[in-house]
């Protein structure tokens, strides 16, 4: 586009310089001040032609140009002023189509871009009102004498800022995949004590909820280059993930085994499975099924952190059966 820009603009210019080269030309020898022959008049009268029909050439190029130019112009601006919903019809030349539509899928992204900005921060206040709505109802109510500050009426103010806190490393831990800031700290990581000493941490949770938790781990299992605490949240998310969609007298476990050049966890559950229509989307942030009641954070931090560490994850269910969550991860 520039070039041909370039070019219209420099064969512009000659034609105007011809242009007026024959005009004075033709003029002076009207007026007897040159000498010239017939021919010579002929050649300059026609090259004056063929000047003027260049010109309207190229006016009618730019007419055809300059009106989606100004709209794209204007459509710029409009963005600029956060109108992320403006688009621009396809006309022009092949260029300044070509131009639209890279501008369309621009402020379509930008625009998407936005609702889920915009939808991410409602869900945030969302996630924060209740824990918030806890510890205020609890605090006042023993402020006032209505309850005792005893372990009892404590405790729901602990849970809910626990929670905060919880919500708070979350979006930290998004703040950083976003930005690209959430490296590994790598060192050699022995798979199988790892599994084991995650799985141990929700012991008490899962025979408080009747769950059987076990584990089934490959005997040659390599140790890994990883980030041993980022590990141990991957697995942690999994594990709460699948004790929260688990019923009583139910099961999850932990599984590892190698294939060439990785390894592979699995966590698998036989509880309540997911939606079809949430599968695809199951990593998203904020992404959660009609019954669930957590932030809907977990596995999309399992994605960032197994995606920071070179690997890939992978879910599959099948509602009212189960389902199983697989990470691998390179040697």
């Amino acid at each position: 586009m520039a070039r041909r820009a370039g070019c219209c603009a420099g064969c512009g210019l000659l034609i105007l310089v011809t242009a007026i080269s024959a005009l004075v030309w033709l003029l002076l020898s009207a007026f007897g001040l040159v000498s010239s022959s017939g021919l010579t008049k002929a050649i300059t009268a026609g090259a004056l032609g063929l000047c003027v029909l260049a010109a309207v050439a190229i006016a009618v190029t730019l007419r055809r140009v300059a009106p989606p130019v100004s709209g794209l112009i204007r459509a710029a601006r409009r963005v600029e002023a956060g109108d992320y919903s403006t688009r621009v019809p396809i006309r022009g030349p092949g260029e300044v189509r070509s131009l639209a539509r890279a501008f369309n899928a621009m402020s379509a992204r930008l625009e998407a871009e936005e609702t889920r900005r915009q939808s991410v921060l409602a869900d945030i206040a969302h996630e924060l009102r209740t824990p918030l709505t806890v510890i205020r109802s609890q605090a006042e109510a023993i402020a006032d004498g209505v309850n005792p500050a005893d372990e009892t009426h404590l405790a729901p103010i602990v849970a809910a800022t626990r929670t905060l806190e919880s919500l708070a490393d979350d979006l930290r831990t998004l703040t950083l995949a976003e930005a690209g800031a959430l490296h590994p700290d790598r060192e050699p990581v022995d798979v199988g004590p790892l599994v084991n000493e995650t799985i141990e941490a929700f012991r008490a949770e899962a025979e408080a909820a009747g769950v059987r938790l076990d584990s089934r781990l490959a005997t040659d299992l390599p140790s890994l280059e990883a980030d041993p605490a980022q590990l141990r949240r991957v697995l942690g998310n999994l594990i709460a993930n699948a004790l929260a969609h688990t019923g009583r007298d139910g099961m999850v476990r932990v599984e590892a085994s190698t294939s060439p050049g990785s390894v592979r966890l699995t966590v698998r559950d036989d509880g309540t499975g997911m939606p079809a229509d949430l599968l695809p989307r199951v990593f998203d942030r904020f992404a959660k099924g009609p019954g669930s009641t957590g932030s809907g954070l977990g596995l999309a931090i399992v994605r960032d952190l197994v995606e920071a560490h070179g690997g890939t994850v992978s879910a599959e269910s099948t509602e009212g059966i189960g389902t199983a969550v697989q990470v691998t991860l390179p040697c």
